[in-house]
């Protein structure tokens, strides 16, 4: 897959999941799936603006749609759950080794001071 391709896809998940609602709505999903209806539950805004943004989160990757009969279950996709997460362990752990070779060097400047 070309990085211009996980570039656009990762852009797409966090501009998803920089809205409260839609961060709410994988919370929901992460515990089971769930229709538009039970989705809608907690907030108070209209299914039209429920259904919207799960139309975001579907354009994201981070959750897909299936049909049971009448109803049509949202599910998770942890799959692009891991590829986020993967994308900021990466950064996390340059950070974590820059910080211990900053406790290093200070340790060090303590050691000559005594």
């Amino acid at each position: 897959m070309a990085v211009d391709e996980v570039e656009e896809r990762l852009n797409r998940a966090f501009t998803a999941l920089g809205d409260p609602v839609r961060r709410a709505m994988i919370a929901r999903l992460s515990r089971a799936d769930a229709t538009v209806n039970e989705l809608a539950e907690p907030f108070s805004i209209t299914k039209q603006a429920v259904s919207r943004h799960i139309q975001v989160l579907e354009a994201a990757g981070l959750i897909t749609r299936s049909r049971d009969a009448q109803r049509r279950p949202c599910h998770l996709d942890a799959a692009a759950l891991e590829e986020l997460t993967s994308w900021i362990d990466k950064y996390r752990l340059v950070a974590e080794r820059r910080y211990r070779r900053l406790d290093a060097v200070l340790e060090t400047i303590k050691e000559q001071e005594k």
